[in-house]
């Protein structure tokens, strides 16, 4: 099994059909039959969106998501789209895990550095987010509910000038039934939906991660489609975007987004991957979006 790390058909063909738990135990296994560390050796002898592909394969779910924020934040200028796709998608625990990791990996805390990075509002709700105290049972207080609907209308449509920690407090505790039901008795409210109000009443980072909040808790899968998506079209390719959600989303959740992506854009993911990639690159995302379909 084991071929010189030059051998790009072999390492697509390996490693976009192994598991994460697999892909470790073949680590394992090349350390102990070659002494060396088989995640070097693909640095060493890879580059570009490729080595990116197949660097991020080699990790487990949280080491990945620990090393994406920090290449977020380390360095020129931060990808806030980064810290907004991981911190708003991810479960408590997932959290908990990529924090405890993050320290393990970099010895620092990911919120120190989320803090140094970021301000205002926009620190406000991720430092929120990496709390991790998001309610995950599934029941709906309706009384509180429609209370979270007026809280909310009040604190934006309602008024001049928004009150961003109302909308804080609710999309960042609240579990995803009730926010569900909040969604509706807003609409109910406002004659307009949660987003088109987040649209109007905010911009910036701010905007973008109380959208991606409310996507995730609407549509997991269709958050990630259309982040595919946005990532895709046009001129240019966000291959960050791009390589960040097929690796971590590959055996989560990507015959969902598929399914999605093609509902949303009448076209499959496959076909536009083929299009906006090539070579290597373009293979072995290929492979992890899986056929046609």
């Amino acid at each position: 099994m084991w071929v010189t790390c030059t051998n790009e058909a072999t390492i697509i063909e390996i490693l976009a059909h192994r598991t994460i738990a697999q892909r470790q135990k073949i680590k394992e296994a090349f350390k102990q039959s070659v002494g060396k560390d088989l995640l070097d050796c693909l640095k060493s002898e890879l580059t570009g969106n490729f080595e990116k592909v197949v660097v991020g394969l080699m990790m487990s779910a949280p080491v990945y998501d620990a090393y994406e924020l920090r290449n977020a934040i380390k360095g020129a200028g931060t990808e806030e789209a980064c810290l907004i796709d991981i911190l708003a998608s991810r479960s408590n625990a997932e959290k908990k895990e990529i924090i405890a990791t993050y320290k393990k990996e970099h010895g620092k805390s990911l919120e120190d550095d989320v803090c140094g990075d970021t301000s205002g509002m926009f620190q406000r709700v991720l430092v929120s987010l990496l709390a991790a105290g998001r309610d995950e049972s599934t029941k709906v207080d309706e009384a509180q509910a429609v209370q979270d609907a007026k809280d909310i209308y009040e604190a934006g449509e309602a008024r001049w000038g928004t009150d961003e920690v109302k909308f804080l407090t609710v999309l960042s505790v609240r579990n995803r039934n009730h926010l569900l039901r909040v969604f509706q008795e807003y609409q109910k409210i406002s004659g307009r939906d949660i987003e088109d109000s987040i649209k109007r009443e905010m911009s910036g980072c701010l905007e973008d991660v109380f959208l991606a909040i409310v996507k995730c808790m609407k549509n997991k899968p269709a958050f990630f489609a259309e982040r595919l998506y946005k990532s895709m079209k046009g001129l240019g390719t966000t291959d960050s975007v791009l390589i960040r959600i097929m690796v971590a989303r590959a055996e989560v959740d990507m015959l969902d987004i598929k399914a999605e992506f093609l509902k949303m854009y009448g076209k499959t993911l496959h076909s536009f991957i083929k299009g906006d990639t090539s070579g290597d690159y373009r293979k072995i995302l290929l492979e992890l979006c899986g056929g046609e379909k």
